[in-house]
């Protein structure tokens, strides 16, 4: 059963559509990249994924529960980082996180142990009682990954993570999370328009202008492009590509 089944999902604002047909799969334990520019759709597809949106055509699951009949059951799964910031400045690491425990119905026994835990793992247990605006951007996005693992989740989706960090701290908020995928087998949807985020062992998710142009290994993805890495394989794909010709992925499932 996979982490996260999209099967034939569009979306609309109106008279232009922002996503057409749009099927993909995430295994468990797995790190799969979506990749497009800004404006090919990945930030509505987390909304319709994340139910900030209703899904109008198509289907979403999380670990075979329909988001749009079981919702609780879906989102109980999942974790999320989305591309702006949304910790409270004013409140300190510690107080982030147990006010978050608190709205997933956490015990405040419990979530002082998950808190201290997590805070050890991402390197900011001496910072627990600072408040957030002290941190710098890095040190701000480690925080919010460990907030949405507070619960727990089997499928964590983040949403251009490293957006306006440097080139270290993009590094080592990337290699955290392929950690969670190694150790704590959770699957990880991760959406980027950085080609080095993106390594050999990954699945990958071409999406642009709306539409889905490869999926599968990311050597398989660049077998079928003809390119020599998925620099070259994007461009060949988005060049080959139209809002009027591209169609349905060119290759399997994963």
């Amino acid at each position: 059963m996979p982490a996260l089944s999209v099967a034939g999902v569009s979306h609309s604002y109106g008279a232009r559509k922002a996503l057409g047909d749009v099927s993909f799969a995430v295994r468990p334990a797995s790190f799969t990249a979506l990749l497009g520019l800004n404006g090919a759709g990945k930030s509505t597809l987390f909304s319709l994924i994340t139910r900030l949106f209703a899904v109008q055509s198509g289907k979403i699951d999380i670990f075979g529960h329909d988001i749009g009949r079981t919702p609780g059951e879906a989102l109980r799964l999942l974790g999320v980082v989305f591309q702006p910031r949304t910790v409270d400045l004013d409140l300190s690491l510690r107080q982030n996180l147990l006010y978050h425990a608190a709205l997933h119905g956490i015990s405040r026994r419990e979530a002082r142990a998950r808190s201290e835990e997590l805070l050890a793992r991402i390197g900011l247990a001496d910072r627990a009682g600072n408040k957030v605006r002290d941190l710098s951007g890095g040190q701000m996005r480690r925080l919010e990954i460990a907030r949405a693992l507070l619960h727990r989740p089997r499928l964590l989706l983040l949403d251009e993570a490293t957006v306006g960090l440097d080139v270290k701290a993009r590094a080592d908020i990337v290699g955290h999370v392929r950690q969670l995928v190694t150790e704590q087998g959770i699957g990880v949807l991760w959406a980027t328009h950085l080609f080095d985020e993106i390594a050999a062992s990954d699945d990958l998710v071409v999406l642009h202008q709306g539409r889905v142009l490869a999926r599968g290994p990311v050597p398989q993805v660049i077998a079928e492009a003809g390119a020599s890495d998925v620099n070259a394989a994007f461009a060949r794909l988005t060049t080959q590509a139209s809002p009027a010709s591209a169609g349905p992925a060119r290759s399997a499932d994963t």
